[in-house]
């Protein structure tokens, strides 16, 4: 009986924010032609960090397509107004806009800057290759040269990496033994050792000073000591004040990605650009949804009222041909790995019709196998006499809600070498904020951004 009741509590509770945020949009609609244009006189400039190929930043930006399936056109339907010819939404641009993003890893440079000249010109100046470590001394070691991150930034983004954290690793968090390059090794765990590579963050915000911070990791933070609340004080202790929000963990199928991931979010706000009720509910932590900068889920296990249900792995693979039959880079080259038995990681077949699992920054074995053959517990009837093969690229993307037009695998222009290859891909793909669950989080942002700041 008393689970009966958690599950009637649950039910309520959900269908309360949506009631309770709908009357919050009806009255926006109201002043919908003030509240617009005051918005759109300024685009809003995002520093990210820790870029990789910019699930981040795709989803801070938008103007992206998604299937209808993975929106809620009840709680959204301003995001649902332009239909593609092949059927898809295209996601409204946020009026925010990345001027600086960084990684260590060139793959993910040219996979970034390929993608983003595509929608802006030389992307390539945006994108700085290297380690926020040594950008950070560069600028606090010579004021002048603070330049090298640009002025002006209303955002601060960054997933810093999570390899530490997860797990699905060693779980070494804070004593890392790896550098901030991510491949040497250090003596002993230090400020510069990738599982403290937040605090480096801190130090950007406390140069750029930003309204905003929006800081993401795994989910395995939170149960690995007393992680989550270091990482939250730390923040706190940003010079020049910054409230941050309790940390909340945010599941991706809640907002319409396909996939079972689950993700924390750090969301820190600059005191004296607050107004004052404001800056109060965040202190005590009385937040009232006007308030609340995380977004409202709009996806349910069981549809709930106004929430749709849960995404699956076949509505976001819906059109894909086989990979021999495709002339996408990223669909034709994947993981030949054979089935190397049910001991091992990453040798079960993806099922269909439930949300996929994490897209890991895996390659090879441990990517998830689009089918089995009968003999190694297939369950595919229907695809039994197609090839046994793991989950392609592409395939990785799609559950992670990239656009078709993000180029994964890169040949060089002879034609010859890649610039980017199969591996490098799926751990670019597995190391993303999926686009989707990122735009919810910058359109929450955008919403309250008028109510919360003076």
């Amino acid at each position: 009986m008393a689970k009966r009741v958690v599950v009637l509590n649950n039910i309520l509770y959900f269908l309360k924010l949506i009631i309770i945020d709908k009357k919050i949009f009806i009255f926006i609609l109201g002043n919908a032609e003030f509240k617009e244009a005051s918005f759109l006189k300024k685009t809003f400039r995002v520093l990210s960090l820790f870029s990789g190929c910019g699930g981040m930043d795709i989803g801070f930006e938008g103007n992206f397509d998604v299937f209808p399936e993975f929106l809620n056109e009840v709680i959204h339907p301003e995001w649902v107004k332009k239909v593609t010819d092949n059927g898809l939404i295209r996601l409204p641009p946020t009026g925010f806009k990345t001027v600086f993003a960084n990684d260590i890893m060139p793959e993910s440079m040219r996979a970034w800057t390929k993608y983003f000249n595509n929608r802006r010109h030389k992307s390539e100046k945006v994108f700085k290759l290297g380690s926020v470590v040594d950008y950070v001394k560069i600028a606090k070691k010579d004021s002048k040269s603070q330049s090298i991150f640009p002025k002006n930034i209303d955002i601060v983004t960054g997933g810093f990496p999570c390899n530490d954290f997860s797990v699905a690793g060693k779980r070494l968090g804070f004593e890392s033994h790896k550098s901030h390059k991510g491949t040497l090794r250090i003596d002993e765990p230090c400020i510069e050792s990738r599982g403290q590579l937040y605090i480096w963050m801190k130090e950007v915000i406390e140069i750029t000073k930003p309204y905003v911070f929006v800081a993401e990791n795994v989910k395995g933070l939170v149960s690995l000591g007393d992680a989550k609340t270091i990482i939250e004080n730390d923040f706190r202790g940003v010079d020049g004040g910054y409230v941050v929000v309790p940390a909340r963990v945010l599941k991706a199928t809640d907002y319409g990605v396909p996939q079972t991931r689950e993700r924390i979010f750090f969301i820190g706000f600059r005191k004296d650009a607050l107004k004052k009720k404001v800056l109060k509910a965040y202190e005590t932590g009385l937040i009232p949804l006007e308030f609340d900068p995380y977004p409202i889920p709009t996806h349910a296990e069981n549809s709930q009222g106004a929430l749709k249900p849960y995404t699956t792995v076949r509505q976001a693979l819906k059109g894909l041909p086989e990979p021999k039959f495709s002339n996408d880079l990223s669909h034709i080259r994947y993981s030949k790995a054979k089935f190397m038995g049910r001991h091992c990681q990453g040798q079960k077949e993806i099922d269909l019709d439930t949300p996929g699992p994490t897209i890991r920054a895996e390659h090879h074995g441990n990517i998830e196998f689009r089918r089995l053959s009968p003999k190694n517990g297939g369950k595919i009837f229907n695809e039994f006499h197609l090839e046994e093969r793991r989950l392609t690229v592409r395939e990785c993307a799609r559950i992670q809600t990239f656009p078709d037009d993000y180029e994964f695998v890169i040949k060089e222009h002879n034609q010859r070498k890649f610039s980017v290859n199969a591996t490098m891909a799926y751990k670019m793909v597995g190391n993303a904020v999926p686009p989707l669950l990122a735009y919810h989080v910058a359109q929450r942002l955008r919403e309250i951004w008028n109510t919360i700041f003076k």
